[in-house]
């Protein structure tokens, strides 16, 4: 069964208008939400999530609501190591609190942009080409080997752009609430907001090269993953208040992110073997032995590492672990680096 067109637009709007509605609340009342909002908030965009599985499942098919499922726990699980990369920018770059929910915002607009941007691409790259199930697939499995070799995602390093931006533009000592541009001494400068917002922006761009080729290993629908990966961001700002310092106890996140993108890319691989079309693998037939996993086998699978990952970060947890970076009191000491 197909999805209509007016299905998706009117899917699109309503989630568009949430969005806005959240952003608006952010920009007229600058707070810090208390766990009870924070955890209401979190709830109902959950529960959204999942009435929106259950009405693919009566207009498509389990089989298209299984994938949506998938992608959604698994982008759900990467924007969870990229809400603590935010952490550490603005750990690092002493954002008041009260300013961190705007921040936030931004921060999970310009990730959808990127990653809307990215599904496009991909999208596209599909269509045309079917050797992209073989690069996405190594692309995710060598990600994973990566992970697991350096032992922590949980690392920010600023980059060039990053570095020369906080060197050469003239920049406040300190901020002036959420502007990015303030007056000092009758001149107009930038605050280190910019250098916040630039921060954040250039980690969201790394993220989305890693999250959009594993949910196209779920599911190729584009309509599925980009609201797989739309559910998967809302909600975010209100779950980093929730979290707080529960994110620097997930010590085990890295390596279940490195076994479920190691999972996806040989999946994604042994599918095109299985469906393969190219002259130069076993001269352009299929091949036979390559199993097809099927969506309730990758539901199972995420499932089990992301309650494994969990139980034990709790339970047994290592006896040293690297920890958020200690914020800086004095910017005008730190901006010019």
């Amino acid at each position: 069964m197909e999805l209509s067109r007016s299905f998706e637009l009117t899917t699109v709007t309503i989630l568009a208008v949430l969005l806005i509605v959240d952003l608006l609340i952010v920009a007229r009342r600058p707070h810090v939400p208390s766990m009870r909002e924070a955890a209401l908030w979190v709830g109902f965009y959950v529960v959204l999530a999942g009435v929106f599985a259950g009405l693919l499942s009566g207009l498509a098919g389990g089989q298209v609501a299984g994938g949506f499922i998938a992608g959604w726990a698994t982008e759900y699980s990467l924007s969870v190591d990229n809400l603590f990369i935010f952490m550490i920018i603005m750990t690092r770059f002493a954002v008041p609190r009260a300013n961190q929910q705007k921040v936030l915002m931004i921060g999970i607009i310009l990730s959808l942009v990127l990653r809307g941007t990215c599904i496009l691409l991909g999208a596209a790259a599909i269509e045309r080409f079917s050797a992209i199930f073989y690069l996405f697939g190594g692309f995710l499995v060598y990600t994973a080997v990566s992970l697991l070799r350096s032992g922590d995602v949980h690392e920010y390093e600023e980059n060039r752009a990053v570095r020369q931006i906080r060197r050469r533009l003239p920049l406040s000592d300190g901020y002036d609430d959420a502007r990015l541009v303030t007056r000092v001494s009758g001149r107009r400068v930038a605050t280190p907001m910019v250098v916040v917002l630039l921060a954040i922006g250039s980690a969201d761009l790394l993220f989305a090269f890693d999250s959009i080729p594993a949910i196209f290993g779920l599911t190729t629908h584009p309509f599925v993953v980009f609201t797989a990966t739309l559910f998967a961001l809302m909600g975010l700002r209100q779950l980093y208040f929730l979290l707080g310092g529960l994110l620097d106890r997930m010590v085990y996140l890295p390596q279940g992110l490195a076994v479920i993108l190691a999972f996806i890319g040989a999946k994604l691989v042994l599918e095109a073997l299985a469906t393969n079309e190219m002259q130069w693998v076993n001269g352009g037939d299929p091949v036979e032995w390559a199993p097809v996993i099927p969506i309730w086998g990758s539901l199972a699978f995420i499932g089990t590492v992301l309650l494994v990952t969990a139980a034990l970060s709790v339970l047994a947890p290592p006896k040293s672990h690297r920890a958020l970076p200690a914020p800086r009191p004095e910017l005008s000491s730190s901006w010019r680096g």
